[in-house]
């Protein structure tokens, strides 16, 4: 099938990159001259796991091409629009790319010499009613013969997995009105379907509703695990016994009950905050998730409380190595990475801050500059440092070796974020130790 991304951010490419894999013709647009460069001559943009690998091999094949002409991508079957909706100052999604795109294709369409019939796909993350809209901005402009269909087919890629959850989803979801349009869409998925794969038919609101609805679930189940983490500390129980006890029950399930600095990413935060607004405005306010937003900011607040409770509130002149910038391992991704708030937080309190993380470290660079040391490699960070934090759940992090740690600390005091060590261990070897949920550990003051 002969396919287009409009967008090549990181649900565009790694869409445009999968169905090349499966034997469509697919050409991917971008605005920026040098994000279609870099890609033309074979640089991936992105850091996702095995992406490069599949993106090398069909563009060697020829499957895949980068332009930046719009009137390229609307000579397509199927149009997919993967463009961003960040967040507003009221929290909404802001549709401005997505919709601007869509007149801009409907004057591309006005043009045409007997087109034919276009599929237009919504795989953005987008308010409820954006199909309608996007549609009444195409028809603005094409006129009303022009024979087309939106539908909403949102993603569920989870960043260090984006590839294989693309390759074999676990389900689809196609959101639309049109018995035509669901075959178009029917046939470009089957290739991916598994056994085991569902595919969900339906309205298009309902399928929009439905990509915010499972996004909000996760964040429920990261922030009450957190929420219940800081109940733990209260009263001296453990809370990776308390989950390994509550993800036993299939009801529940395992996924999702860990503990730490709250989420971060370019989905979670965003998609809670425009579900959120989007309720707001439709009169049935969702409070259960108010208090899941609030929990999430919450937590990096504790977690730096207890690095500063630890040196008596006196961070000035201390060194204070910092293990993970990327909200997540296994991307490069660090839009609302929790960790920001504690780097801000002790530069603030005049802290000298030392960061290394194996793919993120650009973003650091962007957002810093030079007010933080940026390590060339995990041990690199430690030279001098008088504590260490972990912030990202990084393999490479999991089981150092705290022989050589405690000989280029000043001092080994470990505050681990993601609870990744074993606290018992930390006591033998001596290393003064701080997570999450785990039993009343209250960080006394630094002699």
């Amino acid at each position: 099938m002969n396919v287009s991304i409009v967008g090549t951010g990181y649900v565009g490419l790694v869409t445009g990159v999968c169905l090349a894999e499966r034997g469509n013709e697919v050409l991917c647009i971008d605005a920026n001259p040098s994000i279609v460069e870099r890609l033309t001559r074979g640089e991936v943009t992105i850091y996702e796991p095995g992406l490069e690998e599949v993106y090398a091999r069909n563009q060697k094949k020829g499957r895949i091409s980068f332009s930046g002409d719009l009137e390229k991508a609307a000579k397509a079957d199927v149009i997919f629009l993967c463009l961003p909706t960040p967040p507003g100052e009221d929290g909404s999604a802001d549709l401005q790319y997505v919709l601007r795109v869509a007149g801009e294709l409907g004057k591309i369409f006005s043009r045409m010499r007997n087109p034919e019939y276009k599929v237009i796909v919504d795989k953005s993350t987008v308010p409820v009613g954006t199909s309608e809209k996007v549609r009444a901005e195409i028809r603005k402009y094409s006129g009303p013969d022009f024979d087309f269909d939106v539908v909403s087919n949102p993603e569920f890629l989870r960043e260090g997995f984006a590839v294989e959850d693309f390759l074999r989803p676990e389900r689809v979801v196609i959101g639309s009105g049109s018995e035509r349009a669901v075959l178009v869409m029917k046939d470009l998925y089957e290739p991916f379907l598994q056994p085991g794969s569902a595919v969900f038919v339906m309205d298009e609101r309902s399928a929009e509703v439905t990509k915010y609805a499972a996004n909000a679930f996760l964040a429920l189940k990261i922030s009450y695990m957190n929420d219940l983490a800081n109940f733990c500390e209260a009263v001296g129980a453990d809370i990776d016994k308390i989950r390994e006890g509550i993800g036993s029950d299939s009801r529940i399930g395992k996924k999702f009950l860990f503990p730490g600095l709250g989420y971060g990413g370019s989905c979670l935060p965003k998609d809670v905050k425009a579900l959120l607004r989007t309720a707001e405005d439709a009169g049935a306010p969702l409070t259960v998730l108010r208090a899941v937003e609030d929990i999430n900011q919450d937590m990096r607040k504790r977690f730096f409380g207890k690095v500063a409770q630890y040196f008596g509130g006196d961070l000035g002149g201390r060194k204070i190595a910092v293990w993970g910038i990327a909200f997540k391992p296994n991307t490069d991704d660090t839009r609302e990475a929790p960790v920001f708030y504690i780097i801000d937080e002790l530069l603030k309190g005049g802290a000298k801050v030392a960061v290394y993380d194996p793919e993120a470290m650009e973003g650091a660079r962007r957002r810093y500059g030079d007010r933080v040391e940026y390590a060339q490699s995990s041990y690199g960070a430690l030279q001098g440092a008088e504590a260490l934090i972990v912030a990202t759940e990084w393999m490479e992090f999991r089981k150092p070796d705290f022989g050589l740690m405690k000989n280029l600390m000043k001092q080994p005091v470990l505050f681990d974020g993601r609870n990744i060590y074993d606290p018992r261990k930390m006591k033998e070897i001596g290393v003064a130790y701080f997570s999450i949920g785990r039993g009343g550990q209250s960080p006394g003051a630094a002699s």
